[in-house]
């Protein structure tokens, strides 16, 4: 299947990804791991929910910690430019036959809830609460030094009937690799903010959030972050890298939370901004696809991820597979 056309005129318009909500079993382990170990800053806690945001962020949060009895991932939150185009995404979901469930959550005004064809639960909103800005007290900075949310990259069953769907509502490929056989999309880069992603599709056992990943300013805090892991007990957490992407040009390394949802750390991307850009092609079997340079991701890389609440999955009937580690 050939890319679609980019949608430069979507129904509405979608700034940038915002926030995800993980459920996860130990909230005190969860906080460790996040706030002490990788720097996130708390916005707000109680006994049963954590509000988290990033160095350069305003916005209120970008991720939550939910106690729960299930390790899972809920909704994929995104901001829209204003309270017109909320109304106008609501409209577009509702037309589609797909849920729209106007939701309280705090911190944020109007919001409402829904789902992608394939199931993953996303969140709309125009309006969260802003905090004054943090990125010069560098007091506050710890552990990898986080600047922002950067992407969310999901498993699909269908990557092209995903890129499809997303496509529609604005978001623009930016790299690609595809299953030359049959000419199916094996995964697709896709973003709204110019960066080289908001949102990536990978071919696999779905829907199911196969990472969230953070900005941060250089690979030399990917480093401070690795020798801060493996001397205060989380040396087991590391699942990947660090390394460089041959797609993204980043610099990255994966790491597994308490719950096991996955988080890349990540530098060095590129500025997609322009509305003629043409997407990068990659082959499949190219093993400087996944990895310019560094150890070939292993076979958990391909296989892990976190389950979506109230979702359920399906095997990808596409059986092409890219290098993996032994």
């Amino acid at each position: 299947m050939a890319l679609p056309t980019p949608n430069l005129y979507p129904p509405f318009n979608i700034v940038r990804l915002s926030h995800v909500e993980f459920g996860v079993k130990d909230l005190a382990k969860s906080r460790a791991f996040y706030v002490d170990t990788l720097g996130l800053q708390v916005t707000d806690e109680t006994s049963e929910v954590i509000y988290l945001r990033a160095m350069e962020e305003r916005g209120h949060h970008c991720i939550v910690l939910r106690k729960s009895a299930f390790s899972e991932a809920r909704d994929l939150g995104f901001k829209v430019f204003d309270e017109e185009e909320l109304d106008k995404a609501a409209h577009f979901f509702k037309a589609k036959g797909l849920p729209v469930e106007w939701v309280e959550r705090p911190y944020q005004a109007r919001t409402f809830r829904t789902r992608d064809p394939h199931g993953i639960p996303l969140e709309f909103y125009a309006r969260m609460d802003r905090l004054p800005p943090i990125h010069q007290q560098y007091a506050l900075y710890r552990g990898v030094k986080p600047l922002r949310i950067d992407h969310f990259n999901c498993f699909s069953s269908n990557v092209d009937e995903s890129v499809a769907f997303y496509n529609e509502i604005g978001f623009r490929v930016t790299e690609y690799t595809a299953d030359e056989e049959t000419g199916r999309l094996w995964a697709a880069w896709t973003h709204r903010k110019g960066g080289v992603h908001d949102i990536a599709f990978t071919n696999g056992t779905g829907p199911r959030l196969h990472h969230t990943a953070f900005w941060v300013p250089t690979p030399l805090n990917i480093i401070d972050l690795l020798d801060l892991m493996a001397t205060t007990g989380w040396v087991a957490n590391i699942e990947r890298g660090p390394g460089r992407h041959g797609i993204s040009n980043a610099f990255f390394l994966y790491i597994l939370d308490p719950d096991g949802h996955r988080i890349e750390i990540y530098c060095s991307d590129y500025q997609t901004v322009d509305p003629d850009l043409e997407p990068i092609k990659w082959d499949l079997k190219d093993p400087q696809r996944q990895t310019l340079w560094g150890a070939a991701a292993p076979r958990s890389w391909f296989e892990h991820g976190s389950t979506f609440a109230g979702t359920d999955v399906r095997h990808s009937d596409l059986k092409a597979q890219p290098i993996i580690a032994p």
